[in-house]
């Protein structure tokens, strides 16, 4: 069973790159058998439907701009962004998920199965570090991602810090 873990934002626009700074955490704290690609896919758009092609599970990490309280924590299956039962944008860096996914159906590599864990920023504003809200939605977020992993019986493993 072949996984992605993909994280999707811009670093140089504070929360909007929670996807970006989210892998690093988690490459930080994890070490995952071969068949798990953890992926900074930054801003990369279309190209970044490489990440996501012909993989059984793949998980998006990123921001949804949508009035809610900052650090809300979302999660859209397949399913739910297949018929738009989501935000037509979700952050500023997009080509968006739908028009990636939208051409791996076309082309026939779609991933079997899709979860978007996203968040609601707090800040857009110019620099390169995460606001404390979205700080603390690290963990939430990692928690919920081991969680999915488990339920799948796919080993991970934490990292001992010297």
């Amino acid at each position: 069973m072949k996984i992605s873990i993909f994280g999707a934002g811009n670093t140089l626009l504070s929360d909007e790159g929670f996807g970006v700074h989210f892998v690093r955490y988690l490459q930080s704290r994890y070490d995952f058998p071969e068949n798990i690609d953890v992926v900074d896919a930054g801003t990369m758009g279309m190209l970044a439907s490489g990440f996501i092609e012909n993989y059984d599970y793949v998980f998006i990490i990123d921001v949804v701009e949508i009035k809610d309280k900052p650090g809300t924590i979302l999660i859209y299956d397949y399913d739910d962004i297949r018929l738009n039962k989501m935000p037509a944008k979700l952050s500023p860096h997009q080509i968006g998920v739908q028009e990636m996914l939208l051409m791996c159906d076309i082309r026939g590599v779609s991933p079997d199965n899709l979860k978007l864990i996203s968040v609601v920023p707090e800040s857009m504003t110019i620099g390169d570090s995460l606001s404390k809200t979205l700080k603390n939605c690290l963990k939430e977020v990692e928690n919920i991602l081991l969680k999915e992993l488990e339920s799948l019986n796919i080993p991970f493993y934490k990292k001992s810090i010297n």
